[in-house]
């Protein structure tokens, strides 16, 4: 049995994310009923294991939740691991779109900055360089 410290640094996370994962369940402590120390097992080394690959490919704590409570109940969780990558991809590549969307109208107003004159705000504008963009619909 393994003790908050000895969990975290056998998994190599701070001993507070152990106590914050133990808190939200996904890893499950039994007592130790003489000084009430919170004990764990290896196998909460691998669940531990299994949360930080969870998290690299993007699953938010909630998603790995509901994945380890299928397998907690010997239900296999990966159908509905594909649905939430298929999912996680579509979003992705929109925040991408977007975000290549707002890297360009950023370099194109620095361009057009480029050869106007700083400006003082005079009660009708605050800052002409902003002003002078085109608004997108």
């Amino acid at each position: 049995m393994l003790t908050v410290n000895d969990l975290a640094i056998q998994s190599r996370v701070p001993a507070h994310v152990v106590r914050y994962y133990t808190r939200i369940g996904l890893i499950h402590p039994q007592r130790q009923q003489e000084n009430g120390y919170r004990l764990f097992s290896p196998e909460d080394a691998n669940r531990l294991r299994f949360i930080r690959l969870a998290k690299q490919l993007g699953f938010t704590l909630n998603e790995i939740k509901e994945i380890t409570q299928h397998a907690d109940m010997k239900e296999s969780p990966c159908q509905e691991v594909r649905k939430i990558i298929q999912d996680r991809i579509v979003e992705n590549r929109q925040k991408i779109e977007q975000m290549l969307k707002l890297q360009n109208r950023m370099e194109s107003a620095l361009q057009q900055w480029q050869d106007m004159p700083d400006g003082n705000p005079d009660g009708h504008s605050v800052c002409h360089l902003i002003e002078s963009i085109q608004e997108e619909e």
